[in-house]
């Protein structure tokens, strides 16, 4: 896909963005190998993509949902994905905005290091993608979670993802380190842990389910040793429902 002709407006927007966007720092960068790597994060709903493109440090390239890319996409992808929640009284307002930020959208993820993410055929696009980044030497930040529900820090996995440690493979004859990272926008931090290297000798359905079940139990592990905080979830709910990192401490108080 080409990349639109706006880079000087989208380091505009880009700036602005880091101005008023809550400050990040990245903790555990030891636990990164010092090679292509595939992190996989929590989303934080837009704290993530925004966090990694602005704080993550390297070379590297962030998923990024290919409806948002799209001017003619945005608006029903966006409000969908982002809105539809909303009460019924404020859906019209948001059903505009979602027109609105439309040129904005493809200007920023155009222009943003992004890989663009599909979840109908193009998916094998990409994993291509991606696999293609890391091959040329760049690290890449995935975000996999879907709207069911595993535990109080993250929403459960996607499994494709895990295809790419098996492309890479293939075009390297290296195994890819796949590094679970928590972002927690309550404490401005983005904490990486410790890598799990892809298996290429394992049937792939399985080392899809072990990595994801390792990726998601390690990303709630960081969660949960961190102070108490508001965890930012995937849906968009009202903030209200968002939980705690400790919920027992929490029904203690």
């Amino acid at each position: 896909m080409k990349r639109t002709r706006t880079y000087p407006i989208y380091q505009i927007i880009k700036w602005l963005v880091w101005l008023f966007a809550p400050k990040m720092q990245v903790e555990g960068l030891e636990n990164l190998p010092e090679e292509p790597t595939l992190v996989v994060a929590n989303h934080a709903q837009m704290h993530g993509p925004i966090a990694c493109e602005l704080y993550f440090p390297g070379k590297r390239y962030t998923w990024c949902a290919g409806q948002m890319m799209h001017i003619k996409e945005v608006p029903a992808y966006a409000y969908e994905d982002f809105w539809s929640g909303k009460p019924k009284w404020q859906r019209p307002f948001f059903k505009l905005l979602s027109y609105i930020i439309a040129p904005v959208s493809a200007c920023v993820f155009n222009n943003a290091n992004t890989i663009a993410v599909y979840r109908d055929s193009r998916v094998i696009a990409t994993l291509k993608n991606t696999a293609t980044r890391l091959s040329e030497g760049a690290s890449v930040v995935v975000f996999p979670e879907c709207y069911e529900e595993h535990n109080h820090i993250v929403h459960a996995f996607q499994e494709n993802f895990v295809s790419i440690g098996k492309l890479y493979y293939k075009r390297t004859g290296k195994s890819l380190p796949f590094v679970p990272m928590y972002i927690a926008p309550d404490l401005k931090k983005m904490i990486v842990g410790k890598p799990v290297r892809f298996d290429y000798d394992t049937p792939i359905e399985e080392e899809k389910h072990r990595i994801c079940v390792a990726m998601m139990d390690a990303i709630t592990e960081i969660a949960c040793t961190q102070p108490l905080h508001t965890v930012v979830p995937y849906p968009n709910i009202p903030k209200k429902d968002y939980p705690k990192n400790l919920p027992l401490e929490v029904n203690e108080l």
